[in-house]
This record gives structure tokens, C-alpha cells and sequence, in this order.
């Protein structure tokens, strides 16, 4: 099979590609088996909106959803088991990625109950559950930057257990982010574990940052305003990009003998304002060391028509910094915006698992 090359070019550029989506059909029909070879593709995330728009859709997981119904299982026992079988599932297809890249790689994340986004202990309790239960060495468990995700991203990388750290809108909450991987990882050094087995990615989201700071900038509406609607979004990641060559250039990081970099990762990559370039959040943020984790089709869109350039992300920090002075002088309450979002995601996430728990209800309720 012919690799596409412009997601090729990509790969080559050090953007690892990651697919956000996830479906027992796209495991089943092999087609996930064929993206490594077709589209680049090393890794895939998933969250509760992707789980719940992949069971309430076809009859892929009715068989299943009826043994656990004869079994006596409940609501939250038949979703983890489900989503933990596609996990391990995806996790087996993906096997020889991971061990071509050394671990880098052919990873598949899955979040823990967002529900416990506001809750340390559990959180790490189900973060360590999680990885028992899909038992795979590819396997990343996602944890939201809350305030409460922190300690727990720290705990649980300390159990020598990889993480996927989600929901990152700020690069103050970025900083916090690596602080919090540093500690954990220091500390899994001081128990004995092997730190070169564990390893982590920091998901900035950054469509929704755009989305939200052009809301105000329309409501402002002047000229200096509108002039930096779509700019806020790829300005934050850049300065996130740069915060992480600072801590991991840093003397204590290069202090942990084996570590491996928490790597950044765009999210939240699909473009929501058709006015911008379906390829925005992956052509202008190119860099060594980074995932682009995307939609189908923003990865189509990018297969199709998407070019790979340099100097989309180094050596700009101090063109981004004034971006966000720009906006700060325009009258956008940036720390207000990063609060509203963090907010928001976490919620959409409770609200994503409410309407999965609902369904699953409903379809044991019909297979008893």
C-alpha cells in the first residue's frame, strides 16, 4: 500500500499522526490496520463523545451488550468493558507500530470517568484500574489538567503508568502539566521502575481557543479587534511549544537519566470556522517531538491538499507573545477565556458520559 504523501511529509517533519476516533467497526473491517501504511497514522484518542457517538450508532455492540445483560452486568460495568475491549483491541492492531517506534508511538489513549474530573483519589484509583484492565504496554490513560488531574497525573505517572494528560488550554496550566510529569517521573525513578518505559503527551487543545476568543473579539468589533480573529489559537500553541523546549532543555529534566520528553500534542485540530483553511491546526503547527491527533476529516482534508512547511511553530514565541498582547490591549480577559474552557470541556465530556450511561440503560434494559 502507497503511503499518502503529504501525510508522509508530515511523519517525516515529526509530527506523529494520530487518529481521534475510534469505533469496533473501524477495528473490525481492518481499516485501522491499514493506516499506518496508508496514512501515516501511529496512535489513536479517544474521549466519551468518540465512545458515545460509536455505540449509539449501527448494532456493532448489541451481541455484546446482550451477554452482559444476561450476566446481570449494570450501566458503568457494560461501558467499561466495552470500551476497554476496543482499547486492548486497538491497542493489539497497533502492536507493531509501538515496537517499530520504540515505544514512542502505536499508542491508544482512554480517558478516565470524567465524572472524576474533579476528584484526585479517584481519578488514580481508576487511572491504575483502567491499565490492569486493557493490560496492554501501548495503552495511555487520559487525565484531565483540572487542578485535581495535577496530583493525580503525578501519582499515577509515579506508578510507572503512561499518561495522555487532556483538556490543556493554558500554557500556565501547560507548565503546571510538565511539573506535574516531571514529579511523578522523578519519583518513579527514586522507587526503582524503569522511566524509560513510561512516557506521556500533553494535549493542548486549540480550535476552541479560537472559537471562544473570536466570539469577544466580534463583540468588541473594532478594527484592531477583528484584525486578530484566528490568531489566538496557533499563538497559544506556539508558546506552549516553547515552554516545553524550555523545561525539557532544562538541567533537571536531563538530571532524570532515561526520561523520555513529555511530547505536545494539538487537539482539538478540526477547524470550526469555515472561513479558516481545513488544514489550519495541522500546517501551521509543525515541529519535531509533536502529535497532531485529528479527526477524519481534517486528516483527509490534510491528505488531500495539506502542505508541510518549516517554521510554523520554532522561533516564533516572541511574534505569539504579542499576539496575546494585542489581544489583552483589544479588551480580552485571557484568563477568563482559559477558565470558561477548561470549564466547558470538562463539561461537555459529563454530558457526552451521561448520554453513553443513558444509552447503554436502554439497550441492557431491551437485552434482558
Amino acid at each position: 500500500m502507497a503511503q499518502n504523501p503529504n501525510l508522509a511529509a508530515l511523519y517525516e517533519a515529526g509530527v506523529s499522526v494520530w487518529l481521534d476516533d475510534l469505533s469496533r467497526g473501524l477495528i473490525q473491517s481492518g481499516k485501522l490496520a491499514e493506516l499506518p501504511q496508508t496514512d501515516s497514522v501511529t496512535g489513536v484518542t479517544t474521549n466519551p463523545a468518540i465512545f458515545q457517538s460509536a455505540l449509539s450508532k449501527g448494532t456493532e455492540y448489541d451481541e455484546q451488550v446482550r451477554e452482559l445483560a444476561a450476566r446481570g452486568a449494570d450501566v458503568d460495568q457494560t461501558i467499561r468493558t466495552v470500551t476497554t475491549d476496543d482499547v486492548r483491541a486497538a491497542c493489539d492492531v497497533l502492536a507493531p507500530v509501538f515496537e517499530r517506534t520504540g515505544g514512542v508511538d502505536g499508542r491508544v489513549s482512554i480517558e478516565v470517568d470524567p465524572r472524576l474530573a474533579h476528584d484526585t483519589e479517584g481519578t488514580v484509583a481508576q487511572a491504575i484500574e483502567l491499565h490492569k484492565i486493557v493490560d496492554r504496554p501501548n495503552v495511555l490513560i487520559k487525565i484531565p489538567a483540572t487542578l485535581a488531574g495535577l496530583p493525580a497525573i503525578t501519582r499515577v505517572i509515579a506508578e510507572g503508568i503512561s499518561v495522555n494528560v487532556t483538556l490543556i488550554f493554558s500554557v500556565e496550566r501547560h507548565r503546571q502539566v510538565m511539573d506535574a510529569y516531571l514529579d511523578g517521573i522523578e519519583a518513579a525513578a527514586a522507587a526503582g521502575r524503569n522511566v524509560a518505559e513510561i512516557y506521556s503527551v500533553a494535549s493542548f487543545f486549540v480550535s476552541r481557543v479560537d472559537t471562544e476568543i473570536d466570539k469577544r473579539l466580534d463583540a468588541i468589533g473594532t478594527d484592531a479587534a477583528l484584525a486578530l480573529r484566528g490568531k489566538a489559537g496557533l499563538a497559544n500553541a506556539r508558546l506552549a511549544y516553547a515552554a516545553y523546549e524550555e523545561i525539557f532543555g532544562a538541567a533537571r529534566f536531563a538530571a532524570i537519566e532515561g526520561a523520555n520528553v513529555q511530547r505536545p500534542l494539538w487537539a482539538s485540530t478540526g477547524v470550526k470556522n469555515p472561513a479558516y483553511p481545513d488544514t489550519l491546526y495541522v500546517a501551521e503547527l509543525i515541529a519535531p517531538n509533536t502529535v497532531n491527533t485529528m479527526p477524519g476529516a481534517t486528516m483527509a482534508a490534510f491528505a488531500d491538499h495539506g502542505t508541510v512547511t518549516d517554521g510554523t511553530i520554532i522561533g516564533r514565541a516572541e511574534e505569539s507573545a504579542q499576539v496575546f498582547a494585542d489581544l489583552q490591549g483589544a479588551g480580552v480577559d485571557l484568563a477568563a477565556v482559559f477558565e470558561l474552557l477548561e470549564t466547558e470541556g470538562v463539561e461537555k465530556f459529563e454530558q457526552a458520559w451521561q448520554q453513553l450511561l443513558d444509552a447503554t440503560a436502554e439497550q441492557l434494559k431491551a437485552g434482558a
